[in-house]
C-alpha cells in the first residue's frame, strides 16, 4: 500500500511543535498562576512551592516519561504501518497507568518530608510544601493518564487536543485557585492545599476530554483494540523506553534538591523564593522549544520506522536551528526585564534581587538547553534513550561538589550556584553530542539515503 506523500520537514515540525508549544505555554502559565497566588499567601508559601517543585517534577517525570515512550514507539509503529502494535501499546499503557495511580498515593507521601528536610527547609515553608504535594499525589493518576493519551495523539501528528486542554485548564486555574485558597461559601481556606486541589480537578476534566479525542482519532480502531492482549513484553518495552526518559527528568528534580540546599545555605528563604519565581519565568522562555522536542520524537520515530535516514537528519538539523533562533528571542526579552518580571510575583527587595541575578547569569546557559533537549529527543526517537539518564545524572550530581567549590572555596556564595549551572550544562552538551552523532550514524547506516 503506497504511503501518503509527506509534507516538508519544517511544515511537519510546525504542525506538531506550534500547538504543543502553545499548550506548554499555558501549562507554564498554569504553574505561574500557582506561584502568583502562593505569593499572595506569603513568602513562606512561595518558598514552600519552590521546595515542593522538585517532588512535583519527580511525579511529572514518570508521567511524561511514559508519554514520551508512547509517542516514540507509536510513531515507529505508524512508520512501519503496524496498527496491531499501535493498539497493543494503547491497551498496555492503560494498565501501567492504573498501577502507578494506585501506588503513588500510598508510597510517595512518606518520602516527601525527608526531601524537604534535606533541602534545609524552614518549618513554615515545609508545612506549605507538604500540604501541596500530599494533595497532588492523590490525583497523580490523572496526570499520567493525560500524558499517555497525548502520546498517542502526538504520534499521529495531532498536538491540538492537548493544547486545547491546557488552555482551558489555565483559565479554570485562575478561577479555581482563589476559591480554594481563600475559601468560598461552605468551603474553608485551604492555602497551598487549595492550589493542589484546583490542579487535580482540571486534570480530571482533561482525562475525559483526551480520552474522547483518542477514541475518535484516525488511527484508533475499537475492533483492533479488542483483539490485542495485555502483554508483559509490551509493558517491558514501554517501561524500557519510559524509564530512561523519566529518570532523566527525575535527575533534574534531584538536581533542584541540591540547588535548593545550596541556595538556602548561601542566601536563605528570600533567595530561595526568588529562585523559585525565576525558574517559572525561565520555563516560559523554554516553552517554545518543548514543542520542538515533542515534534522531534514523533518525526524521528516515524523516519526511523520507515528507515529514512535522510529525513531523520533533516528533522534533527532543522529542529536545532529553529530552537536556537527561538531561544535568542527569549534571552533578549528576559535579560533586560528580569527585575520587573520577578516583582510581578513578589516585590520584596531581596526576592527581586535574587531572582533577577539568577536569570541574568542563567541566560548564558539558555542555548545549551536546545542542544541537550533536541539530542535527547533524537535518542528517544531511535529507541536508544538510555544515555539520556547518564547525561541527566551528570548534570545534576556533579554540581554537588562544583557548587561547593565555587560557592565556598572560591567564596562566590550563591553566584557560584548560578555559574555552576551554566558550566555543567555546556560540558554536558559536548558529551551528549559526542555520543549521539556517531550513534545515529551507526544505527542508520543501512537505511536508504533518499
Amino acid at each position: 500500500m503506497p504511503r501518503k506523500k509527506r509534507k516538508p520537514v519544517l511544515s511537519e515540525l510546525r504542525q506538531i511543535a506550534l500547538p504543543a508549544s502553545i499548550g506548554f505555554l499555558f501549562n507554564t502559565l498554569f504553574n505561574v498562576v500557582d506561584s502568583f497566588y502562593a505569593g499572595r499567601i506569603g513568602t513562606d508559601a512561595v518558598a514552600g512551592m519552590a521546595l515542593a517543585f522538585p517532588v512535583f517534577l519527580l511525579l511529572i517525570a514518570l508521567a511524561a516519561g511514559l508519554g514520551n515512550a508512547i509517542n516514540a514507539l507509536s510513531s515507529i509503529a505508524l512508520g512501519k504501518d503496524d496498527p496491531t502494535a499501535f493498539h497493543r501499546l494503547l491497551k498496555n499503557s492503560v494498565l501501567i497507568t492504573i498501577i502507578f495511580a494506585l501506588m503513588i498515593p500510598l508510597v510517595a507521601p512518606s518520602l516527601a518530608d525527608l526531601v524537604f528536610n534535606f533541602q534545609g527547609a524552614e518549618e513554615e515553608a515545609s508545612r506549605y510544601a507538604m500540604r501541596y504535594i500530599q494533595t497532588v499525589m492523590i490525583g497523580f493518576g490523572f496526570f499520567m493518564f493525560n500524558f499517555s493519551l497525548n502520546g498517542f495523539l502526538y504520534a499521529q501528528g495531532n498536538a491540538k487536543p492537548f493544547r486545547n486542554f491546557l488552555i482551558v485548564a489555565s483559565i479554570l486555574n485562575v478561577i479555581l485557585n482563589p476559591i480554594f485558597i481563600y475559601g468560598f461559601l461552605w468551603l474553608p481556606p485551604l492555602d497551598t492545599q487549595g492550589i493542589a486541589l484546583a490542579t487535580i480537578l482540571v486534570q480530571m476534566g482533561g482525562s475525559v476530554y483526551l480520552s474522547y479525542k483518542v477514541w475518535h482519532s484516525p488511527e484508533f480502531k475499537l475492533e483492533e483494540l479488542k483483539e490485542t492482549v495485555f502483554s508483559f513484553s509490551t509493558i517491558r518495552e514501554l517501561m524500557g523506553q519510559a524509564l530512561p526518559s523519566a529518570l532523566n527528568t527525575a535527575t533534574i528534580a534531584l538536581g533542584i534538591f541540591v540547588i535548593n540546599y545550596y541556595v538556602q545555605l548561601y542566601g536563605g528563604t528570600p533567595t530561595l523564593a526568588g529562585y523559585g519565581i525565576a525558574v517559572r519565568i525561565e520555563q516560559l522562555a523554554l516553552v517554545p522549544t518543548i514543542g520542538l522536542n515533542v515534534a522531534v520524537i514523533s518525526l524521528v520515530g516515524r523516519s526511523f520506522g520507515r528507515e529514512d535516514r535522510s529525513r531523520l537528519y533533516d528533522v534533527w538539523k532543522k529542529a536545532t536551528l529553529s530552537g536556537l533562533m527561538i531561544m535568542a528571542v527569549g534571552v533578549l526579552i528576559i535579560v533586560p526585564l528580569a527585575p520587573f518580571l520577578v516583582a510581578l510575583f513578589d516585590a520584596s527587595e531581596n526576592v527581586v534581587a535574587a531572582g533577577s541575578r539568577y536569570l541574568r547569569i542563567e541566560a548564558f546557559a539558555f542555548f545549551s538547553y536546545i542542544f541537550l533537549n533536541i539530542n535527547v529527543s533524537v535518542l528517544q526517537g531511535i529507541k536508544r534513550p538510555g544515555f539520556s539518564f547518564f547525561i541527566g545524572a551528570f548534570r545534576q550530581f556533579v554540581p554537588i561538589w562544583l557548587f561547593y567549590f565555587l560557592g565556598t572555596t572560591l567564596n562566590l556564595g550563591v553566584d557560584g550556584v548560578w555559574w555552576g549551572i551554566v558550566i555543567i550544562n555546556w560540558v554536558a552538551v559536548i558529551i551528549l553530542m559526542g555520543y549521539t552523532i556517531p550513534l545515529v550514524r551507526k544505527v542508520t547506516q543501512s537505511f536508504n539515503k533518499a
